[in-house]
C-alpha cells in the first residue's frame, strides 16, 4: 500500500503558514499602536506600525495568491480575485515605502495618515476576494463529502470574514481621512492602524488561510497489489 498526497496539500499548508505569519503582523501592529496611544514615542511608533502593517498586507496577498493559483481552472476565479490581491500587494509596498519615509522624518504625520487610508481601501477591496476564495467552486467540491454542519460553519466563516474585513476597512478609511484633515492626526492614525491590525487578525488571512488549509488538506490513498 502506498500513500499519495494531493498537490493541493502543499498549497493549503502554504496558505495556513501565510495566515499565521500575517496574524503575527496584525498583532505587532496592534501592540505598537497601543503603546503609541499610551504616549510612548507615538510619532516613531506610528511609522514603524505602518511598515509592519504594509508587510502584513504583502503576506496576506501571498497567502491568498497561493490558493487562487490552484483555482485557475475554475471559471471566473482569476478574474474575481485579481483586483483584491493586486490591491494588497500594491498597497503593502506603498505602505512600507511611506512608513520608511515617515520614519526618516519626511512629513511623517501626513504620510502615515495617507498610508492608513490606503490600508483601509485595500482591506475593503480584498474582502470580496476573501469571499470568492472561500465560496469558489473548488472549495465547494472539497466539502461535498463533509457533514452538513461543517458546510454551514464554512459558509458562515466565509460571510463573516468578508463582511467584517470590509467594515473594518471602511472604518480605517474614515479614521485616515480625519487624520489627514488635521483632527488629532497621530492618535487617529494609531487608532486606524489598531483597527486595521484587528481586522487582518480576526477576519483576514488568518481565518481564510486556516479554513483553506483545512479544506485543501486531502489525502489520496492508492492500493497496489502485493507480488
Amino acid at each position: 500500500m502506498s500513500m499519495t498526497y494531493s498537490s493541493a496539500t502543499a498549497s493549503g499548508e502554504a496558505a495556513t503558514y501565510g495566515g499565521f505569519v500575517d496574524a503575527l503582523g496584525g498583532i505587532a501592529a496592534i501592540v505598537l499602536a497601543i503603546i503609541g496611544l499610551s504616549g510612548v514615542h507615538p510619532e516613531v511608533l506610528v511609522s514603524i506600525a505602518t511598515i509592519v502593517f504594509g508587510a502584513a498586507l504583502l503576506i496576506q496577498g501571498g497567502a491568498m495568491l497561493s490558493e487562487f493559483a490552484t483555482d485557475m481552472s475554475a471559471e471566473g476565479s482569476s478574474a474575481a480575485s485579481g483586483g483584491g490581491v493586486s490591491a494588497l500587494f500594491l498597497v503593502g509596498v506603498a505602505g512600507i515605502v511611506l512608513g520608511v519615509l515617515a520614519l526618516l522624518g519626511v512629513h511623517a504625520a501626513m504620510l502615515t495618515s495617507i498610508a492608513v487610508i490606503a490600508f483601509g481601501a485595500a482591506l475593503a477591496i480584498s474582502s470580496s476576494s476573501v469571499w470568492h476564495l472561500l465560496t469558489s467552486r473548488s472549495m465547494a467540491m472539497q466539502f461535498q463529502g463533509r457533514p452538513p454542519i461543517l458546510r454551514a460553519i464554512a459558509a458562515e466563516v466565509a460571510a463573516g470574514s468578508a463582511v467584517m474585513q470590509g467594515a473594518g476597512g471602511l472604518a480605517v478609511i474614515v479614521l485616515g481621512i480625519l487624520a489627514v484633515c488635521g483632527i488629532f492626526t497621530v492618535p487617529l492614525t494609531l487608532i486606524g492602524l489598531l483597527v486595521a491590525g484587528a481586522a487582518i487578525l480576526l477576519t483576514g488571512s488568518t481565518l481564510s488561510g486556516t479554513m483553506v488549509g483545512f479544506m485543501r488538506t486531502t489525502t489520496t490513498v492508492q492500493t497496489r497489489p502485493i507480488g
